[in-house]
Parts: C-alpha cells; structure tokens; sequence
C-alpha cells in the first residue's frame, strides 16, 4: 500500500468523480482507476461505488474512511516536521447554504489561509440536504448550515451554534416598504413588491410559508438562494425575505444596493450551523479551520444585530 494510493482515493471520495479527481492530480483517468482498484484489491473490498452520474463511496469505503484521513493526517504532519513540501496539496472542502454570512464567511477563510498557506479552500454553495449527504459520504468536511430555533438537529453530525438572527425583508432603500419601521404579514401580502420566494428546500422558504399563515401572494420569482436573491433586490426585481446575517455586512448592503427591515411581531430566530461528520479522527486543517469560525462567530458576538424580543 503507497501513500498515494490513499491520496487518491481521498481525492475521489471528495470530488464525487474520477474525472475530476485525474484532473486535479494531472493524472489519465485510466491510471487512477487502476491504482484505485489496485488499493480495492489489497484491501479486499469495493471503495466506490461507481455510477453514470460519479463516483461515490460504498458502504465499507465510508466505515474505512476515518482511518484513510487518519495515515494522510499522520503524514502532512511528518512532512511538514521534515520540511518537505509535499506534492500533491490537501484540501478543505467547506459547503455552504447560501445565506451563510459574508461577514462570518470571508475573514475565516482569510485568517486560516494566513496559518495555512499550502492548503486550498474550497467553498460549494448549495442546498442543506446537498451538503449533509456531502459530508456524510466525505466529499465535504464542514458544512455551513441554517436551522429555523426547535428544529431536531441530526444526529449523525457534530453540530456548533455559530450565529443567531432573525428573519428581515431585504429592500432596496428607495423601496416603499424601506420607509417602515417594520413589515408586517399584510404588507407582504398587498403586492406593492414582488416577493422573490426561494426555492422549496431552503430554510426559508418554509419560514415564509409558514409565517404567511396559508396566504399566498403573487409571486413573481422564485430562486435558487440568497446570493440571486439579493442580486434581484438589488435590481429592483422585488424584495425577499432572508436572515439578517446575510443582509448585514454584504457587498450591496455595505454600497447602499440594499438595505433590511425587522418583521413585524415575530420572534423566530435563524440559527447558522458548523456541521462535520462525527469520526474518530479528524484532519488536522479541516479542525484548524472548524476552530476559526468558532472564534470569528464570537469576536461577532454569536449575531450581527442586538437580540430583540424573546431568545
């Protein structure tokens, strides 16, 4: 069994295909099938699963997991105590619903970059039951997830409170509704703005439909999370309804594109998760950066805005 071999699989594993794993290692793609099937037969068990749509770790390549990161681990440190600037670079990989603040976000990925020069940072955007499927099979190692305050938290993930916030309507400044104080259900529902809905399977598109009670207004857009859903705000297409950590602090916030108001008469609370899969051992960078972000939420002080109303 070589280093390699383990480096290899590691990289497949987190990419999801063997494609783009020859790719990043500069590799033909029939020589890293054959030194993965290599390793597989060594071990006596089937790594992969392999499909049209990628590659996936089996069942018994997930149980052995831990153990691979544990001997990469072992050896990024022997390496780095040797001076050897290894070949091939390891890699974080961190997926992130798209309302995960910029002010939390950027400065973490900055500071660690700074402590860890040699390791890359990969940050996916996508939709929270992408990212728990992600880091259960090992393609991401942290995840930057919302929870609406009471929802059950899965079980299978170690989970960190980073930042509380509520929910507010984004507005551009010269919107009619940016000149109340707060926006109340009716003030959605009388059309003076399109309501830019997110898609079903984001956090709050259920909050929406839940505070509207039933109600249904017109709307006009619907999209694929809060970085579009700014944008369209921000060009006048409607106002949308996100936490207020990922209005304040935002490039278009800070250049006046846009702005955010409280809802009115409501006390729910939007909670932004640091999520990783539970294992006996851990990267030694992905624990590095996990502890970043835990300190960057409390130089914010757990929120961006004073709590108001009831925790």
């Amino acid at each position: 069994m070589r280093t390699e071999q383990l480096e290899y699989i590691a990289a497949v594993t987190r990419l999801g295909s063997l494609r783009r794993a020859a790719e990043e290692l500069h590799l033909s793609q029939p020589a890293l099938s054959e030194t993965v099937r290599n390793l597989e037969r060594e071990l006596g068990v089937d790594l992969l699963e392999r499909k049209r749509t990628g590659a996936t770790m089996s069942a018994e390549g997930r149980d052995l997991l831990p153990h691979i990161i544990n001997v990469l681990d072992a050896v990024d440190r022997l390496r780095s105590a040797a001076g050897e600037q290894h070949r091939i670079s390891r890699m974080v990989r961190v997926g992130t619903v798209n309302a995960a603040t910029v002010p939390l976000l950027i400065p973490t990925v900055r500071e660690f970059r700074g402590t860890h020069p040699l390791t890359q940072v990969e940050v996916v955007g996508t939709q929270q039951s992408d990212i728990h499927r992600a880091l259960s099979e090992g393609g991401f190692d942290l995840g930057l997830v919302n929870h609406l305050d009471g929802d059950d938290l899965p079980a299978d993930f170690e989970t960190t409170e980073l930042l509380r916030g509520r929910p507010v309507l984004c507005v551009r400044p010269d919107s009619p509704l940016a000149a109340l104080d707060t926006v109340s259900v009716s003030d959605l529902l009388d059309e003076r703005e399109p309501l830019i809905a997110m898609r079903t399977g984001y956090v709050m598109h259920r909050y929406v439909h839940r505070l509207l009670e039933g109600n249904v207004p017109a709307f006009s857009y619907s999209t694929d999370g809060a970085e579009m859903g700014k944008l369209m705000v921000a060009e006048g297409l409607g106002v949308t309804v996100l936490p207020d950590f990922s209005v304040l602090g935002d490039p278009l916030e800070r250049h006046g594109a846009i702005t955010c108001r409280p809802l009115d008469d409501d006390s729910t609370e939007v909670v932004l998760m640091l999520q990783r899969r539970r294992a006996d051992s851990v990267p030694r960078a992905a624990d590095d950066l996990h502890a970043a972000f835990v300190r960057r939420a409390r130089e914010l002080g757990g929120r961006l805005t004073p709590a108001t109303g009831p925790a």
